[in-house]
């Protein structure tokens, strides 16, 4: 027969273990790159140097992320977060529009949104699980005006800040 001493102090080693692993999970230590492309421009340049975490468990609208391109996974992309999972956008006139509403977005420059032709898009809505991203430098990004709502699984960083 076992103890109750005993069975306290293996419950107190498997607390330890879980709170060292939930520790461990929220301390990731922040990756270092290098941004590669304009697509981000003006907010993170060519040659910018930028911290990313992997903890991509709570994505909200406007964080930059790094993700998988969808159609070619070798190659790695930089993209803002505009659409959630179940939400309705709206692409007119080079003006976004979720659930109906003008989304306000201060870190576009005008002057790389001029391009007519993804700055139309019909009405559509976002799957579970999946998200709309968009470059700042709307002009010159691949984004999912071209190739649709991204999944989470091709998401693997979150930008935290410049290094």
């Amino acid at each position: 027969m076992i103890s109750h001493t005993k069975i306290a102090g293996l419950a107190a080693i498997a607390l330890l273990a879980v709170v060292q692993a939930s520790c461990a999970a929220s301390f990731q230590r922040p990756e270092p790159i290098q941004v590669a492309g304009i697509a981000m421009e003006p907010e993170l340049k060519k040659g910018d140097r930028i911290l990313i975490t992997n903890d991509t468990t709570d994505l909200k609208r406007g964080d930059i992320v790094t993700y998988h391109y969808p159609l070619d996974e070798t190659q790695s992309f930089i993209s803002r977060v505009i659409g959630l999972p179940n939400e309705e956008i709206e692409l007119r006139e080079r003006e976004v529009f979720i659930d109906g509403k003008l989304l306000l977005e201060t870190y576009v420059a005008s002057d790389n949104n001029r391009a007519l032709a993804l700055a139309n898009r019909a009405r559509l809505k976002i799957p579970t699980d999946r998200y709309f991203v968009m470059g700042d430098n709307r002009d010159n990004s691949n984004d999912s005006r071209a190739w649709g709502p991204l999944q989470k699984r091709f998401i693997y960083g979150k930008f935290i800040r410049k290094d």
